[in-house]
């Protein structure tokens, strides 16, 4: 099938080149005309694991095309994916222009049936929208018997493993009323969908409150465990093994239930926000998300009230090493990241941080900069020299087995903040170190 995707980021890109994969030939637009020219060349602008050879062997293959010729894109699929971003407006309802344009473009060079679907995370209603602003688009070129059906189709892939998201999916969610266009979007499907069927065929408006729904219920997940991290670490108990016991129960499982320093990305906290703002527009008072987004971002201090709790107020001139800046493991992603809420406060109590991830370095230049505040480094151990402390914000592989030795050498004193609970306090009490965890009893 001949397909276009509008927008080239984490949705749209990955999704465009999965569908190239299976044999689709796919068109992805972008009004970025660097980044189309860097895609031709097979420079990916975002690191995501097994993105990069998926695009450059489907590019090769000529299944796989850039462009920021809208008309090309438009006359080239029958179906149309809207894959741009949304962003968190002022107010936290998510921002649609971008999606309404691309519905405009589509609408204005259009010249037969044409199937849209939405990609991207958008509130309940934008389908409506979206149909709206394309048949005036339409009305105004006077092409009022052109047909077209919008389809709801989230996404729901997980940064760092979204190829495998995409290429083994759970479930996938086709909202529409249109027999003509489930059909199509099975036949589109087809080599996903092989082992059993993973289709689940809804109305728009169920279709998108189904995305905002999964997301905020990961969300509360992790909020939860956080609150009762918590209280843990207050009455004596240790999360861990309360995960444990909670997470052998099948009603709850262990996905999304570990303690740590609260979650980020470009996800989670603006469809929270997003769901919560669309509860306040029809007079809904969402109690439980409002909740969710609040512990989420007390959880995100955890970390400095820890250090200033062992510290004192004596943060001036003192420096950390920090490890792990992306908000998760496996992408460069600094969105909402819990490291840049320690950092940040580190800096107003007038400390100083030297830090290192393996793949988010570039990201933290650029928000950054050259501050005299922040020094990144090429490797963790570099990181360590000379630092008063070593502070863990995003669990990596390659943190999970350090040399100690070579810690307790490098730092001023053998101290460690752990936010996501990587090591186990015993051993790290045996081994000579001040060991602070979250849920856990400091040196238990």
């Amino acid at each position: 099938m001949n397909v276009t995707v509008f927008g080239t980021g984490y949705v749209g890109l990955v999704q465009g080149a999965i569908l190239a994969d299976v044999g689709h030939h796919v068109m992805c637009v972008d009004v970025d005309a660097d980044k189309i020219e860097r895609l031709k060349q097979g420079i990916i602008p975002i690191y995501e694991p097994g993105l990069e050879p998926l695009v450059k062997e489907n590019y090769a293959a000529g299944r796989l095309d850039f462009t920021t010729d809208a008309a090309e894109g438009v006359k080239h699929g029958d179906i149309q994916f809207i894959a741009v971003g949304t962003p968190p407006d002022e107010d936290g309802s998510a921002d649609l222009k971008y999606v309404l344009v691309v519905a405009e473009t589509i609408a204005q060079h259009m010249e037969r049936h044409r199937i849209v679907v939405d990609k991207s995370t958008v509130p309940v209603g934008t389908a409506d929208k979206v149909r709206i602003r394309m048949q005036e688009v339409l009305a105004s070129r006077g092409r009022e018997d052109l047909t077209f059906d919008v389809v709801s189709n989230p996404e729901f892939l997980k940064e760092g493993s979204a190829v495998a998201d995409c290429q083994k999916p759970d479930r996938i969610i086709i909202g529409t009323e249109s027999e003509d266009s489930v059909d199509a979007m099975r036949e589109l499907y087809t080599p996903f969908n092989r082992n059993h069927d993973k289709v689940m065929v809804m109305d728009v408006r169920s279709a998108e409150l189904t995305k905002y729904a999964a997301n905020c219920m990961l969300a509360t997940k992790i909020s939860f465990m956080n609150e009762i991290a918590n209280l843990a670490e207050r009455l004596g108990a240790d999360v861990e093994m309360v995960r444990q016991g909670i997470g052998s129960d099948p009603r709850i499982g262990y996905h999304f239930i570990y303690p740590g320093v609260g979650y980020g990305g470009s996800c989670f906290p603006k469809d929270v926000q997003a769901l919560i703002r669309t509860a306040g527009d029809i007079d809904f008072d969402a109690k439980v998300l409002k909740a969710v987004e609040a512990r989420n971002a007390e959880q995100k201090t955890t970390l400095f009230q820890k250090v200033r709790a062992h510290f004192g107020d004596e943060l001036a001139g003192k420096t950390f090493a920090v490890w792990g800046l992306a908000f998760k493991p496996n992408t460069d992603d600094m969105r909402e990241a819990p490291s840049r809420v320690l950092m940040e406060a580190l800096w107003e109590a007038g400390a100083k941080v030297q830090a290192y991830d393996p793949e988010a370095m570039e990201e933290a230049q650029r928000l950054y900069g050259t501050r005299d505040e922040l020094t990144l480094c090429g490797t963790k151990e570099t990181a360590l020299r000379g630092a008063d402390a070593l502070v863990i914000v995003t669990e990596w592989q390659s943190f999970r087995a350090p040399d100690f030795e070579l810690i307790k050498q490098q730092l001023s004193e053998p101290t460690i903040f752990d936010g996501r609970n990587m090591f186990d306090p015993r051993r790290m009490a045996k081994k000579g170190f001040t060991y602070y965890s979250v849920g856990r009893n400091a040196n238990r």
